[in-house]
């Protein structure tokens, strides 16, 4: 698991165990988004034992689950919700983290005062290509 902060109070990571989440709230966060879709790989048959642990921790749970680079408005606007209306600070994950990434520029990107080559350099420096971004954000 390598945590990337995109912003004070937002990071992302890449595939997340029940385990990892002991170290999710060592680290001090708050709230957990999962943006893996039930059954998408053998390590994700769905989100009910992430679930169980995030709550034994006390870390609020967010499921907002995506198809990679299939992302409606409803997603967009849920995730938007959940980072103005969750604890911070905030992980969110996938299997790669590009969900996450994805979803959070777009959310951002909806505010007029968004800073988008900020938000470009964000998401390069944690390890995602920010011309597929750059393009979903045009489109």
């Amino acid at each position: 698991m390598q945590i990337h902060e995109l912003e004070p109070g937002f990071a992302i990571t890449d595939a997340v165990t029940p385990a990892d989440l002991d170290e999710v709230a060592r680290r001090g966060f708050r709230s957990v988004i999962c943006n893996r879709r039930p059954g998408e790989a053998e390590d994700h048959p769905d989100d009910r034992p992430l679930r169980a642990r995030a709550a034994e921790l006390g870390l609020e749970w967010r499921c907002i689950p995506v198809t990679p680079g299939e992302y409606s408005q409803a997603d967009i606007e849920a995730f938007g919700e959940a980072l103005e209306g969750l604890p911070t600070p905030i992980l969110a994950f996938c299997k790669t983290g590009k969900r996450a990434v994805h979803l959070w520029a777009h959310a951002r990107s909806r505010d007029a005062s968004c800073d988008i080559p900020a938000l470009l350099a964000a998401a390069h420096k944690a390890g995602h290509d920010p011309q597929p971004i750059r393009e979903m954000l045009k489109a």
